[in-house]
């Protein structure tokens, strides 16, 4: 099977959705050139520096039977339009009395290690977790990003899409027919006995590094990689953890009233997956602060390979 990079398979999605649905629009600050060659200006807008404006038309669009897609790029630009997708969008089809569909798609890039200081450094998707009304992706493959960016595109309900600035340039198998990933169904990135390592985004790849050294040392690691957010795949992770009695959640996110607390609730809190602990959850975790410019004060302040690598030796040693 064919190798492409992550912002390759992303485009395909929106080229092979777009030619499939003439209804389907693009808003952004930027004019992407490979969909404005070949869908034109009338589909391929670019806006103002306004993204409150542009994610506000997004749903007067969607409202009169358009699907746009509205990319504000970076997360923290999305703070300012965070009344219309939050307040506006989130909640519009409850308003309606489910009388009215509205198809957008919200794309937004994350994360850190790229020394972009702390505006333009962030990991914001546990706030939209928060807002009933918003389905939620968050893609860590090239496979993926394509699957669930179609599938985004085509749902009838406002979806955010959170990609990870880091995985724009990895490459993996992507098939070249039509197929598309639902949401709410996690992938079990490796198999293992020992423990559950629930990671998102780019600490998916982190994990599955970490696992080579984990395995020398004789502790097998499970990595559930839940791809959406919501909805989330509950199951296959309590699942998980009733096999192996450990969890431990990987996430770059800040950890206060973050993904990986909800995540470690959804088992302490269901008692058919308590039982089965065998160790207390751990929860790795960005650093509740800014995000640094200085290169290693941001290493310090997210995720890496030692961190996780503690944490697992602890659920083991404690279970």
């Amino acid at each position: 099977m064919r190798k492409i990079t992550y912002g390759e398979a992303a485009m395909e999605a929106l080229q092979e959705e777009f030619r499939r649905d003439e209804k389907t629009v693009h808003l952004a600050t930027d004019i992407p050139e490979l969909l404005f060659d070949e869908f034109g200006a009338e589909r391929i807008r670019q806006t103002p520096i306004s993204e409150s404006a542009f994610a506000g038309a997004a749903i007067g669009l969607a409202g009169s039977g358009f699907r746009p897609v509205a990319d504000i790029r970076m997360a923290t630009f999305g703070f300012v339009a965070m009344d219309q997708m939050m307040n506006q969008a989130a909640k519009i089809t409850y308003m309606f009395g489910g009388q009215a569909e509205f198809p957008i798609l919200y794309r937004m890039t994350v994360g850190t290690g790229m020394s972009m200081a702390a505006q333009h450094s962030i990991n914001p998707y546990p706030m939209y977790m928060n807002i009933p009304g918003l389905k939620i992706i968050l893609p860590s493959t090239p496979y993926d990003v394509k699957g669930l960016l179609k599938a985004a595109i085509r749902d009838n309900n406002p979806v955010v899409s959170f990609e990870h600035m880091g995985l724009d340039e990895i490459t993996g198998e992507v098939p070249e027919e039509e197929y598309i990933i639902p949401f709410g169904r996690a992938a079990v990135r490796k198999e293992g006995g020992d423990v559950t390592v629930v990671a998102l985004a780019k600490m998916v790849h982190l994990c599955l590094d970490v696992s080579e050294e984990m395995d020398r040392e004789g502790v097998s690691m499970e990595i559930i990689d839940p791809r959406t957010l919501v909805p989330l795949d509950r199951e296959t992770i309590r699942s998980s953890v009733a096999k192996t009695g450990r969890l431990v959640v990987v996430d770059e996110a800040c950890q206060t009233c973050g993904t990986a607390g909800e995540i470690i609730s959804l088992v302490v809190e269901d008692g058919r997956t308590f039982r089965y602990l065998k160790s207390h959850p751990k929860r790795v975790s960005g650093l509740d602060v800014p995000v640094p410019f200085s290169p290693p004060m941001e290493k310090y302040v997210v995720p890496d390979r030692d961190k996780v690598v503690s944490a697992i030796r602890e659920v083991m040693r404690t279970g």
